[in-house]
């Protein structure tokens, strides 16, 4: 893996942190091989070391490349005080949203472990939500279509809108193949849908294979315009993860567009979780988006959009208007109904009355 070789031999971070680089990845590839039941590393397992690199040259960078095992409490907590408070910044100069990633996979995790500092960060960071786990983020329908509207590029369109109607990851989704899409009519309704063949070696490891239908007649029109220009072996983007990033952030900067419920910006990821919300919004149950968004049975990852939403107060006001609807048209259909009897009877009558 070139990237994990060009961080271990980077003589720019010192030597005492790249040998515990050494030390963590010998762990971690040891375990990926293991808990995957593997004689040897796969393009997945590849993929997540590679997260990883990224990661580790982001945490040297916030400690100034000093050794990691001989961090102190102070600077620990001065770290990561200035994470909090905005002071640390992403390479755009933006503040790590996702900064919780880094504390529970590094400070917390197993790197922090092998350099003696773990107890140390749990103490430092005890007052600390960072970014929880069950922290939901997610934009609506019409969000969606505001910063579409903003996009030129047709391809790119695509991928958003195949992104926001598939579920799936935007890095998995740009692996695509024309083959890997068949359009077809659905049986009972009857418009043209496209079939997404989710190939094992372009999802996460803890992604199921899967094949999805499409559910959007935008993601048809554009597929329909986009796939004869491919060949079937050809990918069907032919740009990267980098360029649907700027894409996208060109489109939040036009529009303002940011996430529900706390307004962050709005992430290439944020477009998975946010189909999974308006599903559910929708009527899908639990299990139906779980199928979706390709998670194994056991996953509960949906449960923090399912709890979020019950506390939108004004369901509870729209269920009561519903029902108050459903009275008041029940109550105008048994006065249709009564009223319709009522002429039959008539009409009874006077038949009766006209043939005496």
């Amino acid at each position: 893996m070139q990237s994990k070789e060009k961080l271990l031999a980077d003589e720019e971070i010192c030597a005492a942190n790249r040998r515990l680089f050494e030390r963590f990845f010998e762990f971690q590839e040891y375990k990926l091989k293991r808990i995957n039941g593997l004689q040897a590393l796969d393009d997945p397992t590849y993929k997540t070391l590679c997260v990883y690199v990224s990661r580790l040259r982001t945490v040297n960078r916030w400690f100034a490349n000093k050794p990691w095992e001989g961090l102190t409490e102070q600077d620990i907590k001065d770290v990561y005080d200035d994470i909090e408070d905005g002071r640390i910044v992403t390479m755009r100069g933006t503040p790590f949203v996702d900064r919780g990633t880094y504390y529970r996979k590094i400070l917390l995790g197993k790197p922090f472990e092998l350099a003696g500092k773990k107890e140390i960060v749990k103490r430092v960071m005890a007052f600390g939500a960072g970014s929880p786990r069950n922290e939901v983020r997610f934009i609506r329908e019409e969000t969606f279509r505001r910063l579409i509207a903003t996009i030129g590029n047709p391809d790119h369109r695509t991928l958003f809108w195949l992104a926001w109607d598939i579920g799936e990851n935007v890095s998995s989704l740009l692996q695509l193949r024309k083959r890997d899409l068949r359009r077809t009519v659905n049986e009972h309704s009857h418009p043209p849908e496209y079939e997404i063949n989710l190939r094992r070696e372009v999802l996460k490891r803890s992604r199921i294979p899967r094949t999805e239908v499409t559910n959007y007649p935008e993601t048809v029109d554009l597929l329909d315009d986009l796939l004869p220009s491919r060949f079937d072996d050809e990918p069907l983007f032919r740009f990267g993860t980098r360029m649907a990033a700027k894409a996208l952030a060109r489109a939040v900067r036009l529009t303002g567009a940011t996430c529900i419920p706390n307004g962050e910006p709005v992430s290439l990821k944020d477009l998975r979780s946010s189909m999974a919300c308006d599903l559910l919004s929708k009527g899908w149950t639990t299990d139906e988006v779980n199928q979706r968004l390709g998670h194994r049975p056991s996953s509960r990852e949906i449960d923090k959009y399912v709890n979020w939403l019950a506390l939108d107060r004004n369901r509870p006001r729209r269920r009561l208007r519903d029902s108050q609807f459903e009275a008041l048209n029940r109550e105008l259909q048994e006065a249709k109904d009564r009223e319709r009897l009522l002429q039959q009877r008539l009409r009874l009558i006077q038949e009766q009355h006209g043939g005496m």
